[in-house]
């Protein structure tokens, strides 16, 4: 896998409890050129998120099996927070419960896509690839951005 260029400068937010699959997905997410912010559990998430200027991230990776706060809740309290432009942040859940109840009750907690783990560089990429084009190309809050990692 070569380093893509055209991912300097995205910024990423990380939620994952797992401190192997923090150094893992970090480690990917900047061999692609991303920038990445770690948190441990999804009340840290909101609070990065919301108390960043909108559009600080462009993307968050949240885990949804976390401790003090899941990424489900998490996911939720972004969304229903009120902040500037925050339905247009992509949340794409990476947990390794892959069922198709599991898939949906990502999109019903407000997120934009599943990853199943464990990850891979090659997933990450076309999502990271996806977000940036879609946001390149549309001017379209993110109810409309839900992307496939199985593509």
């Amino acid at each position: 896998v070569r380093q893509i260029e055209n991912f300097r400068g995205v910024r990423v937010l990380l939620a994952e409890d797992n401190e192997l699959n923090q150094q893992i997905a970090r480690e990917m997410l900047e061999f692609l050129g991303a920038r990445v912010d770690v948190v441990e559990n999804g009340s840290l998430a909101v609070n990065m998120v919301l108390h960043n200027p909108p559009f600080y991230y462009d993307l968050v990776f949240m885990d949804v099996q976390m401790p003090v706060m899941n990424g489900f809740e998490a996911a939720e309290k972004i969304r229903s927070s009120g902040k500037e432009a925050i339905g247009e942040l992509p949340i794409i859940s990476m947990t390794a419960d892959a069922f198709p109840e599991d898939i949906k009750k990502t999109r019903q907690a407000g997120m934009n896509g599943h990853m199943a783990k464990p990850i891979e560089i090659e997933r990450l990429r076309k999502v990271l690839e996806y977000c940036v084009q879609w946001k390149n190309k549309n001017h379209r809050t993110a109810e409309n951005f839900y992307y496939d990692t199985d593509k």
